[in-house]
């Protein structure tokens, strides 16, 4: 049996001598080396798209990968792709890492430099185990679906561009779809998503940070079970408990959810901090939501810039979504694709102050009107992202029609 191996490695050094080292192992077909977590886990997530038997074996993950540390990397293979053995390759052999390592959900550890026996015997192991799994899963479609749920990041360029009526409304549409949905509040100083849901509940996303281990249990007693269906994950009443939300946790819950919901819509709020950085990095779509003004796509422009500066997602991987749409204005979706490099949704939300106002206030944001023109295009945009079962592809006063699966993005033009 031939042995695929992906290697992830940031460093060219490493990545020259590690490929080397693989040429040289029997029965083993080495892939071209990815350079950083996200080409990793987009790799690994087409790959399980198309059947279990696409994965690779074996994942080699270098101490030095980025932007995603090391460990927070396996633990995020391991949850999502349980039938791939991960090694970690370090110059920290040490009993620490290596504890931590496994903890993290490696099946081996690598020293550097490396050695041809310990690489042959780590590879060797790792790709028995997979085997093994692979074998206990069985090789049928529905056993394994490898990616699984969807995470759908919501921001906004600024303050008062509809973030959150956006992230509530797509939840919705999923959850009306069929599908299993959780929504969480990552806007950590302010969030809103209990007001316009009229939800009081005393556990948070707080509950969850402490936390090494979320079982399954865990998870449930931090949710609140909305009538609508959706899991809660709530923002803390208190703001400045959301300091303790570090990087590390957000990753650990997003993963947690993730293999528990089909659907996982995270609202980011419109300030970055390290706790929405790293859902946002960790999201298979992010939107960023704009309105049709010359303030809102100059903070889009500089929100995309900072995004890329701290390596957290390209502007190339950013959905932007026009909110509060008006055709005779002089800052159309075109113009806004051209200005952020982003791709800009086919599906443009119209102004609907009117429609939403009662809702709003009365924190019942789920009793929206179905011929709510704001309504008919945030389902519309749900489906056009893929995030809606339907068996009939078009969306209708919040009724889905049409053929089954996901509405294509429009590329983006001249970048």
């Amino acid at each position: 049996m031939t042995t695929r191996i992906l290697p992830a490695v940031g460093d060219a050094d490493a990545a020259r001598s590690i490929t080397t080292l693989l040429g040289q192992l029997p029965d083993t077909e080495p892939a071209s080396p990815v350079g950083d977590s996200t080409s990793l886990i987009d790799m690994l997530a087409r790959l399980a798209a198309e059947s279990l038997d696409e994965l690779p074996e074996v994942v080699l993950v270098h101490e030095r990968i980025g932007p995603v540390p090391a460990l927070e990397l396996i633990r995020e293979v391991a949850l999502r792709f349980p039938a791939v053995g991960v090694v970690l390759v370090t110059a920290d052999a040490g009993p620490g890492l290596y504890s931590a390592a496994m903890d993290s959900g490696a099946r081996g550890l690598v020293g550097m430099p490396l050695s041809y026996e310990e690489l042959a015997q780590r590879v060797q192991s790792a790709a028995a185990w997979s085997v093994g799994v692979r074998r206990h899963l069985g090789h049928g479609g529905d056993v394994f679906t490898g990616p699984g749920g969807r995470v759908v990041a919501v921001t906004g360029a600024k303050g008062g561009v509809g973030t959150t009526v956006t992230a509530v409304q797509l939840a919705l549409a999923a959850r009306a779809s069929g599908l299993s949905v959780a929504l969480v509040d990552l806007d950590l100083q302010s969030g809103d998503v209990a007001s316009y849901l009229d939800v009081q509940f005393r556990r948070s996303v707080v509950d969850l940070a402490a936390v090494q281990d979320i079982s399954p249990r865990v998870l449930q007693d931090a949710l609140y079970a909305h009538q609508s269906g959706i899991g809660l994950l709530l923002a803390p009443a208190e703001g400045e408990r959301g300091e303790d939300v570090s990087d590390r946790s957000v990753r650990q819950i997003v993963s947690a959810l993730r293999n528990r919901y089909e659907v996982v819509v995270v609202d980011c709020g419109t300030h970055l901090d390290g706790a929405n950085a790293a859902a946002i990095e960790m999201a298979d779509t992010t939107l960023l939501l704009v309105t049709p003004d010359v303030v809102a796509v100059r903070a889009a422009k500089r929100m995309v810039r900072l995004w890329d500066r701290l390596q957290i997602r390209k502007a190339e991987e950013t959905v932007t979504v026009v909110n509060r749409h008006v055709r005779n204005s002089e800052i159309q979706p075109p113009l806004v694709e051209r200005i952020t490099g982003t791709r800009v949704a086919r599906t443009s939300v119209p102004a609907g102050f009117k429609e939403l106002q009662s809702v709003v206030d009365a924190g019942r944001m789920q009793d929206l009107e179905a011929k709510s023109s704001v309504k008919q295009a945030l389902w519309a945009l749900a489906a056009e992202l893929g995030i809606v079962k339907a068996p009939e592809g078009e969306v209708r006063q919040g009724k889905f029609r049409g053929d089954r699966g996901s509405v294509g993005l429009r590329r983006a033009r001249g970048k």
